[in-house]
């Protein structure tokens, strides 16, 4: 039986009682048959008047719940029950259900704005993004991923990868860079996929970006730089050997050179001899930086290495505070020069203050660091510290740091230098460590 029949049922049943004794009361009081009729259809429809009210007062309530759980799961979140009330059991129903589909309306509405904030990133990317079902059928895609396949998101929902000529993106399991050629354009391409689940389902999220004008717009970059310290470092020379070559030719073409023109034409020559000879450090530094050759790998103690080092003969005395026996796989030569690099950068930080310079290592995460400490003024900035050809130091050639990262990282390791706490700086050399 339906819950509202034998709520009717059991009303009547329990209705029973009572009108048994009514009529009973009508059996035994003295009136005539027809007032007992009377009197016994007004209590049988009084009877069936309460049962059928109290058949209302239950059911309405719970009709109006289930059509606001209805609309919840319609996603109609307008609904609400009346009749709420602390200290009433279906009150207290209809109060929880009411808070329910008000938290969900926030929730959904979070939701869509969440969904629409994605799509505004996704459109705004230039990387072309595809999201495809777990049938490889494709369900999105931003404006990037038209220009790039040249086709309509709307009317492209539903193509499969194949379709779409996409499978090769799919071939590697890892993110890649691959030389391929779309109706968009061609060139090198950045290609990444992932999968995720969503509603319980399997998707595909396949990512690819254009490197070629990246790469394009860096080196352009580069070359920019490149120019500027060029141009710096030559104009810098040339308009000094310029202005004293002219000075020396007037006093040579002069009918009446001064009485002092040697000494002059020995300064100038002096002069001029400075400045080509620093133009080919310059150039030979240049040159250094640009030919670093791929690292030689063998196993390197790392003490002794230090200690070689520390024993090359420094301005300063570099002290040696001994860390763990650990061996790494590195180019020894590379590493070495990397850290004359940086010890003879805290000696001669430390000469002006009377510092000491301090190296030490130790193992951390699977990886060797070695520190080489100073007692020097420390680090004014650090803005410039890798920039090439910057240099502090009147005969420095600006590239020691630069080359010593690039060694770092073709060790596919990592150079820092930050100030101390007490004063000085400490250069951070981290290497993979090998045990």
């Amino acid at each position: 039986m339906r819950f509202e029949r034998r709520l009717l049922v059991l009303s009547f049943l329990a209705s029973l009682p009572a009108l048994a004794t009514a009529f009973a009361l009508l059996w035994i009081v003295d009136v005539s048959n027809e007032v007992r009729l009377a009197i016994g259809l007004s209590v049988v429809a009084a009877t069936l008047f309460i049962v059928q009210l109290l058949h209302h007062r239950m059911t309405f309530p719970l009709r109006t719940l289930a059509n606001v759980v209805g609309g919840l799961r319609e996603e109609d979140y307008s609904l609400r029950a009346r009749g709420g009330a602390d200290g009433d059991a279906l009150g207290e129903l209809i109060i929880e259900v009411n808070l329910l589909a008000d938290a969900m309306r926030e929730r959904h509405l979070d939701s869509i704005e969440a969904a629409a904030l994605v799509r505004a990133i996704l459109a705004q990317l230039d990387s072309a993004i595809f999201l495809f079902d777990r049938k490889g059928r494709l369900q999105q895609t931003n404006r990037a991923g038209e220009r790039l396949l040249r086709i309509d998101a709307a009317d492209a929902v539903g193509s499969t990868i194949d379709e779409l000529s996409l499978r090769p993106c799919f071939a590697d399991p890892l993110p890649t860079t691959v030389e391929m050629s779309f109706p968009g354009g061609s060139g090198r391409w950045s290609v990444r996929h992932s999968v995720f689940r969503e509603k319980g389902k399997t998707h595909f999220l396949l990512a690819i970006s254009d490197l070629s004008r990246v790469l394009r717009d860096e080196e352009l970059l580069a070359w920019q730089r490149l120019a500027r310290v060029l141009s710096h470092e030559l104009n810098n020379s040339l308009a000094s050997i310029h202005s004293i070559a002219g000075t020396l030719r007037q006093i040579v073409l002069s009918d009446t050179p001064p009485a002092d023109w040697r000494d002059d034409a020995h300064r100038g020559f002096g002069i001029i001899a400075s400045r080509v000879e620093s133009l080919t450090r310059f150039t030979q530094a240049y040159a250094r930086l640009a030919r670093l050759p791929p690292p030689d790998r063998a196993p390197v103690e790392i003490a002794s290495l230090v200690q070689r080092v520390a024993a090359l003969g420094f301005a300063l005395p570099v002290r040696v505070a001994p860390g763990p026996p650990v061996t790494v796989l590195a180019d020894a030569d590379q590493i070495e020069q990397l850290l004359i690099n940086i010890v003879q950068n805290a000696v001669d930080a430390s000469v002006e203050t009377g510092g000491s310079v301090t190296i030490t290592w130790r193992v951390s995460d699977a990886a060797v660091e070695l520190s080489v400490l100073d007692e020097g003024p420390g680090l004014a900035s650090t803005n410039n510290l890798f920039v090439p050809f910057f240099t502090t130091k009147p005969e420095g050639t600006g590239i020691g740091l630069v080359l010593s990262r690039q060694i770092a990282e073709a060790h596919h390791g990592t150079l820092t230098l930050v100030n101390r706490a007490g004063g000085g700086c400490e250069a951070r050399l981290r290497l993979p460590g090998r045990g």
